[in-house]
């Protein structure tokens, strides 16, 4: 039952100013930014939203995305205003989930997943910097040679936007260029991810121009260096070790110029640089990598054999290659540092419980949460079954300095005394028939960590007594051992029991309710939270369709008035299953009315919908085959009940939901 997740205070991270954006990270729309403004809009499927999500499993219109400025100044994670951006779900089908869990309205983060049908779009105020740049292997010199041939991308052959094919040189030559160009720009722009990318760029590439080697050099974030090198040999395949011309390469990417140089073993001088000297390398080629005037990095090839030097051809041929690769080159390199900054973000938040709820009695429980992790105080958790105190429980550990240690879960119900026993404090070999090894308890086993005991009204006389020696004494011994056993662990219990009725009558010791009763809440029901019944169906609903593997689109407004107005004596675990079942065995992708229970319709309360009208036919029908039949049997209600062939308990029920006592009286 939870809400919107906590988070930690965010390592620190060098951040540039930017507006804010939602960027699709998955989905129909990958890689689609969506920029914020300082105001109100609308997200969803119609065309009319501020932001257009044009896809089948978002609502029309889906949640609301608003800008609001706060009086303090102080809002650090604000950035660029003083201010915050809230967004509220607009009663879509299936609902608008932060991080992963259903909202109705909630302050954003940077950083925030915001996942509104199939599309999950990540929230951004700012951008993280890139670190620093790793070592790209250079010469490190001054390069001069005798032969340079400068290519400004306004004199590039197949790069003029005012140029026909009609115009172009016939010859063999440029018809041979023209088919590897349309050849490569087929096949890198069906390549979305960086690495793939320029591996089968660098290959292509080979087979038109005779380099040796070859390198793809991309620049950092902040455009000051070269973050990346993507080498590859023509014999030995990828090698990021090749050996580059820093003068080169930074010449390009800073005059934005394609260059040729020839003649470069025989430059004076080179005896400062043995990596050039060594490879031999006689012909160099390197273009820039330019996207809406950016530069996003360079290639570079080198060719260490004199009769396959590079010529103003090759020049021409790689400079409308980087042309055609630049635009894939940069969205591969977005939806990487995407990919990455959404990892970094899903490391940093951390959700300390895995409750849903924005009722004011689910806040209360937060607050008591928050209040009692920090401490080793034994907590005791009431509440009816189905309504989380187990749940409540892990999130008592996981906001405590025991978070990193074990939390182990016992219910004090399920098991025989002996067996208990067993479990708790472990034995010694041979100490009971079948124990032919020594075994740890879950109270060993939980060392340094928290025991969660849950339905502890159940324990019997002997267990409650151990239990009371490891609150007072924090010791225990095995069953059929002699040595004390020192533990340092943290009790959680919970019950759904009178403890305070037990221990009057006896069958719970005094002084072990009160080792236990130190901080306690009571959970409150499913009833009591009338306004998280909608946020935890939808919840449901998007687990169970992935877990059933059928597409469900939400709940229908009739569905959803109703599971409102039932009355959940099961609560959230009823819950569950009723959503459970409906997706199991309804038939359309919504879920209605008669993917419920017929208990749902057999409620007199006045918040029913009205447009049940079968339900409530059926409800009349039943009413009045019950009242006829207590008549028939002149107010005995077993043999009215073994008329309708229904357990006494049954026929009781149903008087008391169909709401017939008065009119059963006055008949």
């Amino acid at each position: 039952m939870v809400s919107s997740a906590s988070r930690n205070t965010l390592r620190p991270h060098r951040f540039t100013r930017m507006d804010p954006k939602l960027i699709a990270i998955s989905g129909s729309l990958k890689g689609t930014i969506f920029p914020l403004s300082l105001g109100e809009g609308s997200m969803g499927r119609d065309a009319a939203n501020a932001v257009c999500i044009n896809d089948a499993s978002v609502s029309r219109r889906h949640c609301l995305i608003k800008y609001e400025v706060t009086e303090s100044a102080a809002q650090p994670q604000c950035s660029p205003e003083v201010g915050h951006f809230t967004i509220t779900d607009l009663e879509s089908y299936n609902g608008t989930f932060v991080n992963g869990l259903p909202i109705t309205e909630q302050t954003l983060a940077h950083g925030d997943q915001i996942a509104v049908g199939d599309v999950i779009l990540l929230f951004l105020l700012r951008e993280t910097e890139a670190g620093q740049p790793p070592a790209i292997p250079t010469d490190e010199g001054k390069l001069i040679t005798r032969s340079t041939v400068r290519l400004r991308a306004e004199d590039a052959l197949y790069l003029r936007p005012d140029r026909v094919l009609s115009e172009l040189p016939a010859t063999a030559r440029i018809a041979r260029d023209l088919n590897w160009l349309l050849k490569i720009s087929t096949t890198i722009n069906s390549i979305s991810d960086l690495q793939p990318l320029q591996r089968g760029l660098l290959q292509m590439i080979l087979e038109v121009i005779p380099a040796e080697r070859e390198a793809v050099l991309l620049v950092d974030r902040s455009q000051e260096g070269f973050a990346s090198v993507y080498g590859w040999n023509r014999l030995k395949g990828q090698d990021d070790s090749i050996k580059v011309s820093q003068t080169i390469t930074n010449q390009v990417l800073r005059e934005g110029v394609a260059l040729l140089s020839n003649d470069l073993f025989e430059t004076e001088g080179l005896g400062e640089r043995p990596s050039l000297v060594e490879a031999r390398v006689c012909s160099v080629l390197c273009v820039p990598l330019v996207f809406l005037k950016k530069p996003l990095g360079v290639i570079y090839l080198d060719t260490s054999d004199p009769a396959a030097r590079f010529d103003e051809g090759h020049l021409q041929l790689l400079t409308a290659i980087a042309g055609i690769a630049a635009a894939p080159f940069e969205n591969a390199g977005r939806l990487e540092w995407l990919e990455g900054e959404n990892q970094r973000l899903q490391d940093e938040i951390h959700l300390e419980h895995q409750m849903i709820g924005e009722s004011a009695a689910m806040k209360a429980v937060y607050r008591f949460i928050d209040k009692a992790a920090p401490s080793d105080s034994t907590v005791l958790i009431r509440g009816e079954s189905g309504t989380g105190k187990e749940l409540a429980a892990r999130a008592i550990h996981a906001n405590s300095s025991r978070a990193a240690k074990p939390f182990i879960a016992i219910n004090g119900a399920t098991l025989s005394e002996t067996l208990l026993e067993s479990e708790l404090f472990g034995h010694e070999k041979g100490s009971f028939t079948g124990a032919i090894a020594q075994k740890r308890g879950k109270l060993e086993i939980a060392d340094e960590g928290t025991v969660f005991l849950d339905e502890v009204g159940e324990l019997t006389p002997m267990i409650q007594a151990k239990l009371l020696r490891v609150l007072q004494e924090r010791e225990f011994e095995r069953v059929g051992g002699t040595r004390p056993i020192k533990v340092d662990v943290r009790v959680i219990a919970a019950t759904n029991k009178d403890l305070e009725g037990a221990v009057a009558n006896g069958t719970f010791r005094q002084d072990l309710y009160y080792r236990l009763n130190v901080v306690s809440i009571t959970m409150p029901t499913l009833k009591e939270r009338r306004d998280d019944i909608q946020l935890l169906a939808t919840y449901f609903v998007a687990a169970f369709s992935k877990k059933c593997k059928r597409k469900i689109n939400g709940l229908s407004p009739e569905a959803r008035a109703l599971l409102r107005a039932y009355d959940w004596p099961g609560n959230v675990r009823e819950l569950q299953n009723v959503i459970e079942r409906a997706i199991v065995l309804g038939g359309s992708d919504i879920i209605t009315p008669d993917d419920l229970p017929e208990t749902f319709f057999e409620t007199s309360n006045k918040d029913l919908p009205q447009t049940a009208t079968y339900h409530s036919k059926v409800k009349e029908a039943k009413s009045l085959i019950i009242v006829k039949t207590i008549e028939e049997t002149a107010g005995n209600y077993t043999e009215a009940a073994k008329r309708l062939g229904l357990h006494p308990a049954n026929l009781h029920r149903l008087i008391r939901t169909l709401n017939l006592k008065d009119e059963i009286k006055t008949s």
